[in-house]
């Protein structure tokens, strides 16, 4: 890499500035991040490929959901999706750096992930100057003739370095006295450089950032022999706990799962009238339970895996004895993971699908493959793959959020259970994102909508009308802000009519009065 040094650095300060053209000043990024993505993908991946370092086989398969999730980034606004969109995006890209030329990730265990994490963070604080260091003691030891040094790069360097410092404390010494922090203002007027800390903000942190993406393509450059996987050869933290100790915790936690399980058969598959709680409804207990289900059945796949990984055991039966109790412990725990989700369905049922019912919804059915994962696991002695197991099952729950449209799926199960008599809050509907508009304009469209559910769709989508109506007008026309979700819900919009609901604002809250005469509020304070 030494010798496409000048490449290296004019790459990572061209996607420094193109981050900075990309974002800055921009309050809801649209296109933005999934340029950003291709443009930072493309160009170092390029670079390496000229220096001859070429990434391995199984590193190109992190390229499909790399752009998967930068893709639904611009395709998805429920909060949600587009948090796992950039979060994802970001961290299977670090994951393609830790393991650019090995392509091991698929063998990596927990351990290996959080030791990689630490060495890219030492990667980009120390490499790219290490890497400079080294360049320049070449040119210098290779270079027969001594050329006098030149005096252009020190100067732009010392300005570099001197522009933020000079700032730092021309800040602090304004503060300190309001003299000088006049004259300093005045200075900035007589050049017409009102907006001079905002340059040199915008000038640091684009260094800082050409500067990480440096350390980034830097750690991709490194040979692969130099990595070597926690645990393969020896185990990370030596067994240390007795199996008879394990044994009786194991045991112990089973008996109080187990009793916990035969209490749940009595309304599990008897239903709803064997619940008889004074004060509850059977919602109530539904509601009240199924969030502390999940945390159990969580926290007891780490015990198990913890218990797994420091507990000694010798030969004969104490192996297939140890693997006999953590299968019952996480079968035991699927019943619960079943019984949380009978319990999360009928709180759906009584009142209706949201956000964070919709995601606990998917998320139980991700985590109960992962404790089937690791009983296969188990059996079969291959513990370590638990790592690669819980980075599909990420996966896996976050693309079937951005597969099914949350908020459509939201519109979608309400407005089913409005038709067959239930309440329908207009209100919620309407707070949800524009992801809900293509669904909710499907509905007002159809012929078998009956007037008074039609009525209310509307509402919902003379509210997303007119928060559009008054997004446009607060926000100048830029390309960057470009969003797929917004421009559907627009165009949904387009072909109708909706003059005949009126809008009133009370406290900075919008109401909407319909044709039919009904009002209702364009919020909702429902959160789970």
């Amino acid at each position: 890499m030494q010798k496409y040094s000048t490449r290296l650095w004019f790459l990572v300060f061209a996607l420094g500035w193109a981050f900075d053209l990309l974002f800055w000043d921009v309050i809801s990024p649209g296109v933005s991040f999934l340029i950003f993505s291709a443009l930072t993908l493309t160009g170092g991946i390029l670079l390496l490929w000229k220096g001859q370092i070429r990434p391995a086989r199984n590193t190109w398969l992190l390229l499909a959901p790399i752009a998967f999730f930068a893709f639904f980034t611009f395709v998805r606004l429920e909060p949600l999706t587009a948090f796992l969109g950039y979060s994802l995006t970001l961290a299977l890209m670090v994951i393609l750096a830790l393991t650019y030329q090995s392509g091991r990730w698929p063998l990596y265990s927990l351990a290996d992930y959080f030791a990689g994490f630490f060495r890219m963070l030492f990667s980009l604080i120390a490499e790219p100057l290490i890497f400079q260091t080294q360049v320049n003691k070449t040119k210098a030891e290779t270079d027969p003739v001594e050329k006098p040094p030149s005096a252009f790069w020190p100067v732009v360097r010392g300005l570099l370095f001197a522009i933020p410092v000079l700032a730092f404390f021309t800040v602090l010494l304004a503060s300190a006295d309001m003299v000088f922090s006049q004259r300093i203002d005045d200075l900035i007027k007589l050049f017409s450089l009102e907006k001079l800390p905002e340059y040199i903000f915008r000038l640091v942190y684009i260094s800082i950032l050409a500067y990480a993406l440096a350390g980034l393509l830097l750690h991709a450059a490194k040979p692969a022999m130099d990595e070597k996987l926690i645990g393969l050869e020896k185990p990370l933290i030596p067994a240390f706990l007795g199996f008879t100790e394990s044994a009786i915790v194991l045991g112990s936690i089973n008996l109080l799962f187990a009793s916990f399980v035969f209490i749940q058969f009595q309304y599990f598959f008897g239903g709803l009238q064997n619940i008889k709680l004074d004060g509850y409804t059977y919602a109530d207990y539904a509601r009240n339970g199924f969030g502390e289900l999940v945390t159990v059945a969580f926290f007891s796949l780490l015990l198990f895996l913890g218990l797994s990984a420091i507990t000694r055991r010798g030969e004969g039966r104490q192996q297939p004895i140890f693997s006999g109790l953590g299968i019952f412990l996480v079968a035991m725990v699927g019943v619960m993971l079943a019984s949380a989700f009978q319990r999360l369905m009928l709180y759906e049922m009584a009142y209706g699908f949201t956000r964070l019912r919709t995601y606990t919804h998917v998320f139980i059915i991700w985590l109960g493959l992962l404790l089937l994962a690791t009983i296969i696991l188990e059996l079969r002695n291959r513990q370590r793959a638990f790592a690669l197991a819980a980075v599909i099952a990420a996966l896996g729950f976050a693309t079937s959020l951005c597969l099914m449209n949350v908020d459509g799926f939201i519109v979608r199960q309400n407005i089913a259970r409005h038709v067959q008599g239930d309440r329908l809050d207009v209100g919620y509907l309407a707070s949800l994102s524009t992801d809900a508009v293509p669904v909710l304009a499907g509905f007002y469209q159809s012929k078998t909508l009956d007037a008074a559910t039609r009525d209310r769709v509307g509402a919902a989508l003379a509210c997303f009308d007119d928060r559009a109506a008054s997004r446009a007008e607060d926000e100048s026309a830029d390309w960057r802000t470009f969003h797929l979700s917004r421009y559907l819900a627009a165009r949904s919009l387009a072909p109708f009519n909706l003059s005949g609901y009126e809008f009133a604002d009370k406290d900075y809250r919008s109401s909407v009065t319909t044709p039919l005469g009904e009002t209702y509020n364009c919020y909702s304070y429902v959160m789970d």
